[in-house]
């Protein structure tokens, strides 16, 4: 048994220790809050007044709620952030019965569900109420609690609900999801005595859960304009997409059958049909629109292109609240307490004051003992996946590793590596490098299921890419973390101005993997760039600034005064940007700031 920058390391099936050396004393969490000058005292949340966190989608498996993507890895950082900060934060979301993984059969990729329980994750059932809806018997959902510290989930369930992303996005079922999910989650709320304090409602499926605060107010005697402004002033709509083309729109006739019958107040159901005046479809976020007096996009790109109007055409200003990380759940603990013993992060994970000077006295002798341990984290975890041909995957140390691990989509263009397939073979053998790489094709996308089929079956024809490259089945939260860990080179290229900001580049950052990325999302919020940029008028000059970036990141990785500056360069430029205490401080003081 060894010792790492303070923390006990044991090898093999010896427990890992993680308690920092004691002696050094960091700030306490009260300092986040005294970082809160000039808010006004309501943000003094209380256990029955709370930040309320309203999200279609949560991503934590430990919880039983299994994501789709990178807003429901944010959503479950979101909270444990929360929970370490002391804030009384409540998490409201939809508890799937069944769950979908991914498998892969002659390289294609199928599915199967798994059906779940709450009460077999520590949930507690506190009541149910009926959705009602128009032709059709009354839909009874179960509303369910787990506490965790200051913070709770409440899970909301029903024998119909369906999957995550059920059906048409403008269809009956996703309405129903929504509408249940915002109604159901307000009654909800007032069975565990929760009155919110906020409400930020993660895109427009969330809604509902404003509508049905307005709608409480004006049925309790309230004016509807004036209820109208206290919800406003309690309500912030997080966006988190630039593709609006994939935003739900639903006819009148869809409200009238699902909207509509869960309504008090005649004066809400007048005002969300004045919506459909000259209108076929109505998306929803006309309505958040109207309803929230914060808007915020997901990076500093994201809110600056962010393209949406109000009522009288105007275009609505987004704040920049940029995405950040629980570095306690991504970040190798080994990583975390070089960090903190070095003075490098507060103890609530924000950089210090000093940050820049503690990074630039950080040692690559340290850097390298780190990745070599980060590496074989990553093989113990990957021993119980399995990779396209259904073995486990295990890199040997003196092996390079490059990454990709994101949702298999077309904008984030996984397959780019492969389009000068010998040349991208070449770079393997020279430097002795893996590629391994992870993702699942939404299961309605026919067209990236057939792209990965065609991508493997081509790795499969060619030996120098079968003996070199992994692809991981069934992504999860566990597989990108191993990844962060291990690898040493890790690829973003999403199409520049397609991305709202991501957190895989952060993970990799802060777990001292080199990066290459296109300038899109949060990346972008730093300029110039601290990371090798993949640039390019077409298509083909991209691909050609890849291949060149991948040699020099390799390089880098194989040189140790290059290894040290690029890893100290992006350490310096993205901490601020990694901190999750720093996006709930930038929460806090978007919502609560004096005017």
């Amino acid at each position: 048994m060894g010792k790492i920058f303070g923390i006990k390391v044991k090898k093999d099936d010896e427990e890992i220790g993680s308690n920092v050396a004691g002696k050094q004393e960091f700030e306490d969490v009260s300092k986040f809050y005294q970082m809160l000058s000039g808010t006004r005292t309501e943000y003094e949340l209380s256990d029955d007044r709370n930040y309320t966190y309203w999200t279609l989608e949560f991503y934590d498996t430990k919880n039983g709620l299994r994501g789709g993507g990178g807003l429901g890895i944010l959503a479950a950082d979101t909270r444990r952030v929360a929970e370490q900060l002391g804030l009384q934060f409540t998490v409201i979301t939809p508890f799937y019965l069944s769950q979908k993984h991914q498998a892969v059969d002659n390289f294609h990729q199928h599915e199967y569900e798994q059906e779940l329980k709450p009460e077999d994750f520590g949930y507690a059932e506190v009541g149910s109420t009926d959705i009602r809806m128009r032709g059709a018997p009354d839909a009874t959902i179960y509303i369910h609690q787990k506490r965790m510290g200051s913070t709770r989930i409440i899970g909301l369930s029903e024998p119909n609900f369906g999957l995550l992303y059920h059906g048409d996005g403008s269809g009956d079922h996703r309405l129903f999801q929504e509408v249940a999910l915002g109604f159901a989650g307000y009654r909800g709320l007032k069975l565990v005595g929760v009155k919110p304090a906020v409400m930020q409602l993660n895109e427009v499926a969330t809604i509902f859960s404003a509508v049905a605060r307005l709608d409480e107010l004006c049925a309790n005697g309230m004016n509807f304009y004036e209820a109208l402004v206290y919800v406003r002033k309690h309500s912030l709509y997080t966006n988190h997409t630039l593709v609006q083309a994939a935003e739900s729109a639903f006819t009148l006739e869809q409200f009238e059958g699902f909207v509509f019958p869960n309504l008090r107040s005649p004066a809400v159901r007048h005002w969300l049909a004045g919506f459909f005046h000259g209108k076929e479809r109505l998306k929803l976020s006309a309505i958040a629109i109207e309803m929230c007096e914060y808007k915020n996009g997901v990076s500093k790109l994201h809110a600056r292109v962010a393209d949406y109007h109000d009522i009288n055409g105007e275009k609505v200003h987004f704040e920049a609240v940029t995405n950040g990380i629980d570095m306690d759940e991504w970040v190798l603990p080994e990583i975390m307490g070089l960090f903190k013993m070095n003075r490098v992060l507060t103890s609530v994970n924000s950089p210090n004051e000093d940050y820049l000077e503690r990074v630039a006295n950080l040692s690559v002798q340290d850097f390298r003992m780190l990745k070599k341990f980060g590496r074989e984290q990553m093989n113990k975890i990957l021993a119980d996946y399995k990779d396209q041909y259904g073995n486990p995957v295990n890199i040997p140390a003196e092996c390079k590793v490059i990454e990709f691990k994101r949702r298999f989509t077309d904008y984030k263009r996984p397959w780019m590596p492969f389009e000068d397939v010998e040349r991208f073979k070449q770079i393997l053998v020279d430097h002795n490098a893996h590629y391994v790489f992870s993702g699942r094709a939404h299961s309605g996308d026919a067209g990236m299921m057939h792209k990965l089929h065609e991508l493997l079956a081509m790795i499969d024809h060619d030996e120098v890419l079968k003996e070199r490259v992994h692809y991981i089945v069934d992504y999860n939260e566990e597989i990108a973390k191993a990844m962060s860990f291990g690898a040493d080179v890790s690829v973003n290229v999403p199409i520049v101005g397609f991305e709202a900001c991501g957190t895989s580049w952060e993970k990799d950052i802060a777990n001292l993997v080199v990066l290459i990325s296109t300038a899109d999302g949060g990346v972008a919020d730093i300029m110039p760039p601290s990371y090798y940029e993949v640039t390019g008028n077409t298509y083909q000059d991209e691909c050609e600034s890849l291949y060149k970036n991948l040699k020099l990141a390799l390089d880098a990785c194989e040189n140790d005064e290059l290894f040290e500056q690029i890893v100290k360069r992006q350490l310096s430029a993205y901490l601020p940007t990694i901190s999750g205490a720093r996006m709930m401080k930038d929460y806090l003081e978007l919502v609560f700031s004096k005017k």
